[in-house]
C-alpha cells in the first residue's frame, strides 16, 4: 500500500483570484480565509480574491494569502477523509505543512507568517538582492560557477528543487556575473526572477534573527502528522527542533529535491500538491516519473484529486 504526502506551495505560485471559488462553494474553506482575516485585523480574503497584483505580491501579504489559501484546501481534503502519511512545504509552504502536521495553530502561524514576510522585505533594501533560477547545471559545475561569481559579491544557492534546478540569490551584481557565467558553463538557461529579495541566503540573517523573537512566542505542539524540513532535507525529529530550523530556515537553502527524495525512501507514491500553482508537482515529476502528483487549487482541481487517490486506495 503507497503513502501519501501533502506538499505546500511557496512564495511566487500566488494569483489574484486564489481560493475565492473554495471560498465561495465549501464552508470549511470560507471558514479558514475568516479566521485569517480575525487573526490578521484586515482582510487577506479580499486580497486574495482580488488583489491588486501588487499589494498580494508584497512578501508580507503573498506569505499569509498562501498560508491561509493552502490550509483552506487542505481543509476541503481533510472533509473527504482524505490525511497524508507525510507532509513538508516549499520555503513559505514549510508552515502550511507544521499547520497540517498539528505542532502550529492556524491563527498563531498566520500571524507569525505575516512578520517573517515583512521581516524578509525588511532584512535588505529593494534592488540590493536578487533571485535567479540556473536550469541544466549539475550541483557541482554550479558551485564552481558560484565561486568564479565571488568576486562581484555574495552569491549563494538558495533552492535546490529538482535535478538541473537551482536557485541562486544574493547580491543584485553578483547574480547577474553568476547568470553569465553559468551559460559560459553550459545551462540551458539562466534568468533572473522576479522576486523582491535574495531569500535563502546569509543575506536574510537580520530577518532570522527577529523571526527567533517571535519563534520564542510561538506554541508548538506535537506532531500528528511526520515533517521533513527544507533545511536538511530529513524528518524533524522532534517538536523541540521546529523553531531553530525555521530560524535557519530563512537564511539557508532549500533543499527540495532531497525532501521529496526522503519521501520516496519512506514510501510516498501519491504527492498531492496543495496551494497556488503547479510547480511542485513539476519538481516531483522531475525526480521520480513513476509517482502520482496532483495540484489542488480550485474546486475542479480537488475534485479530480479526491477520485484519484480514492481511485489509488481502491
Amino acid at each position: 500500500m503507497g503513502k501519501i504526502a501533502f506538499i505546500f506551495s511557496g512564495q511566487g505560485a500566488q494569483y489574484v483570484g486564489m481560493g475565492k471559488e473554495l471560498y465561495d462553494s465549501i464552508p470549511v474553506c470560507k471558514e479558514v480565509f475568516d479566521k485569517a482575516d480575525e487573526a490578521l485585523g484586515f482582510s487577506i480574503s479580499k486580497i486574495c480574491f482580488e488583489g491588486p497584483e501588487e499589494e498580494l505580491g508584497k512578501t508580507e501579504n503573498t506569505q499569509p494569502a498562501i498560508l491561509t489559501m493552502s490550509i483552506a484546501a487542505m481543509k476541503a481534503l481533510e472533509e473527504e477523509g482524505i490525511f497524508p502519511d507525510y507532509t513538508a512545504g516549499l520555503s513559505l509552504g514549510e508552515y502550511s505543512a507544521l499547520v497540517c502536521s498539528g505542532a502550529f495553530d492556524f491563527e498563531d502561524a498566520v500571524k507569525l507568517i505575516k512578520k517573517r514576510g515583512k521581516f524578509m522585505q525588511e532584512a535588505v533594501p529593494a534592488g540590493v538582492g536578487a533571485m535567479a533560477a540556473i536550469i541544466g547545471l549539475k550541483e557541482e559545475v554550479l558551485r564552481e560557477v558560484l565561486a568564479k561569481s565571488a568576486h562581484a559579491g555574495l552569491v549563494e544557492a538558495a533552492n535546490f528543487n529538482c535535478p538541473g534546478q537551482i536557485v541562486i540569490a544574493g547580491e543584485v551584481k553578483a547574480v547577474e556575473t553568476a547568470v553569465n557565467n553559468a551559460k559560459e558553463a553550459g545551462a540551458m538557461m539562466a534568468v533572473m526572477l522576479n522576486v523582491s529579495g535574495p531569500f535563502h541566503t546569509s543575506m536574510m540573517e537580520p530577518a532570522a534573527v527577529k523571526l527567533e523573537k517571535e519563534l520564542a512566542a510561538m506554541l508548538v505542539k506535537d506532531m500528528k502528522i511526520p515533517i521533513i524540513t527544507n533545511v536538511t532535507g530529513e524528518f524533524v525529529e522532534n517538536s523541540a527542533d521546529i523553531k531553530a530550523a525555521l530560524k535557519k530556515q530563512v537564511m539557508s537553502s532549500v533543499l527540495w529535491e532531497k525532501t521529496i527524495n526522503t519521501m520516496l525512501e519512506a514510501g510516498v507514491d501519491t504527492f498531492v500538491e496543495i496551494g497556488p500553482g503547479k510547480a511542485l508537482c513539476g519538481f516531483v515529476k522531475k525526480i521520480n516519473r513513476k509517482v502520482t502528483a496532483i495540484n489542488v487549487e480550485n474546486v475542479d482541481s480537488l475534485q479530480k484529486a479526491i477520485n484519484k487517490i480514492k481511485e489509488v486506495e481502491q
